[in-house]
This record gives C-alpha cells, sequence and structure tokens, in this order.
C-alpha cells in the first residue's frame, strides 16, 4: 500500500508531471473536439424540437453543459488549492491556478448563453433570479482567485491565500445548484437528475452529454497546457527543466 501512494505521489513533482503532461495535451484535445462537433451536430441536427420552446432551446446543448462545468472546474480547483495548502505541494497550487481561467471562461458562456436563452423565453436578457445572481457570484469568485494571485509576487504566499479564497468561496456552489429548489425563480428545474429519470427525448440526453464530455476533455487540455506554462515559469532555474529542454532539442 505505501509502494503504491508513493508510485502516485511521484506525479505531484513538477518534474514527472511536465513531461506525461506533454503527452497527454495532444489526446484530450482530439478527443474534445471529436466530441464537439457529435455532440453539436446530435443537438442541433438530429434531436426534435421542443414542444414548448421551439428550435430555441437548442442553446441548451452548449448552456447546459459549461453550467454544470462552472461549478465542476470551482470544485475541482478549490480542491487542488486545498491540498497545496494543507500539504505544502507545489504541483497542486499550479492545477489550482491553471483550472481558474478555464472555470472563469465557462462561467461567462453560462451567463451569456443564459442571456441569449432567456431573452425569447422570459422576454429580458437579465434578472436578479437566485441562480442567475449565485452563478455571477461564481464569475466574480474566478476573476478574484486570479487576480488575487497575480497581486502577490511569491508564488506560494499566492497559492495560500488564493486556495483560502477558493476554499471560502466553495460555500457558493451548492447555492447555485439548489438555488430553483431553495427558492421561487424564472429559471427551470435540472431536466437531469441523478435520483430519477431525465424528463428529455433520448436523443436530447445523448447530445448533451456528448456536450459534457467535450467540455471535460478540452479542460484537461487547456488545464494540463496551462500547467505546463506555470511549471515553466515557476521551475525556469531548475536544473532538471534545463535538461529536459536540452534533451528535446
Amino acid at each position: 500500500m505505501i509502494e503504491r501512494a508513493g508510485y502516485w505521489f511521484r506525479f505531484a513533482s513538477p518534474r514527472t508531471f511536465y513531461p506525461l503532461a506533454g503527452i497527454l495535451i495532444p489526446w484530450f484535445s482530439i478527443v474534445a473536439a471529436a466530441l464537439a462537433v457529435a455532440g453539436l451536430y446530435v443537438g442541433f441536427f438530429i434531436a426534435p424540437t421542443d414542444a414548448q420552446q421551439g428550435e430555441g432551446y437548442r442553446i441548451i446543448f452548449v448552456h447546459v453543459p459549461v453550467s454544470w462545468m462552472s461549478m465542476f472546474i470551482y470544485l475541482v480547483m478549490a480542491g487542488w488549492a486545498g491540498v497545496g495548502l494543507a500539504f505544502n505541494s507545489r504541483m497542486a497550487g499550479m492545477m489550482a491556478s491553471a483550472l481558474a481561467p478555464t472555470g472563469a471562461m465557462f462561467t461567462f458562456l453560462s451567463l451569456w448563453t443564459g442571456a441569449l436563452w432567456g431573452k425569447p423565453m422570459w422576454g429580458t436578457w437579465w434578472v436578479w433570479d437566485a441562480r442567475l445572481t449565485s452563478e455571477l457570484i461564481l464569475l466574480f469568485l474566478y476573476l478574484g482567485f486570479i487576480a488575487l494571485q497575480s497581486s502577490i509576487d511569491d508564488p506560494r504566499r499566492a497559492d495560500k491565500a488564493g486556495a483560502v479564497l477558493a476554499l471560502v468561496g466553495v460555500v457558493n456552489v451548492p447555492i447555485i445548484y439548489f438555488s430553483v429548489q431553495w427558492w421561487n425563480t424564472l429559471h427551470q428545474g435540472a431536466s437531469v437528475s441523478l435520483t430519477k429519470a431525465p424528463s428529455m427525448a433520448t436523443t436530447m440526453l445523448a447530445g448533451m452529454l456528448l456536450m459534457v464530455l467535450a467540455c471535460w476533455t478540452y479542460t484537461a487540455a487547456a488545464t494540463l497546457a496551462r500547467a505546463r506554462c506555470i511549471v515553466l515559469e515557476r521551475e525556469r532555474h531548475a536544473g532538471w527543466l534545463k535538461e529536459l529542454i536540452e534533451e528535446q532539442r
């Protein structure tokens, strides 16, 4: 058991992570592109027209996956930040930093596509709805995390400060998820639940799940690529990195 734990812990080293990430990035990128093409094709050309919302509902094939990912990435980011804070792991802090921009992008897309969906359905681009407001707060948490880390010169201190903010902000994620149950909101309830059958056609569900997987694999590729850049910046004086770069030349 100790030997197995030691095997996995070695990936916490930037020296081990850097070349492995370089191998994985192209594979995640190719899979993400293939899944996105398949998901968009199913969602926009195969899935049936919604009886109540017409063709306008098809934006859910982008809106719902990016909304799910905005919350999921924050939890993963906070998890990495917490690991870095608890165990003083350099790589954990780098992973949290690498996740934040992608999470912020998905949160912005969630708000933007939600506005495009809300205009024809609700007659307005924005309302101070519980779900929308808490999602906007999530965007501010991402931007605050990025800004806080950028404002501190020492990377280790920046990681610790960012970790505290990320962990405090976790409380907002369940508020986003359960807001439609806790308050009377304009936002419709979940069409997909872990506790009951989905309230949508099978082709609709298939297209949505393909897009979720596309967003997940894209996140993996983007995060690994960004983490490699962070490793290059923080470990630029390390002997192992100079040797590795020389070997690649």
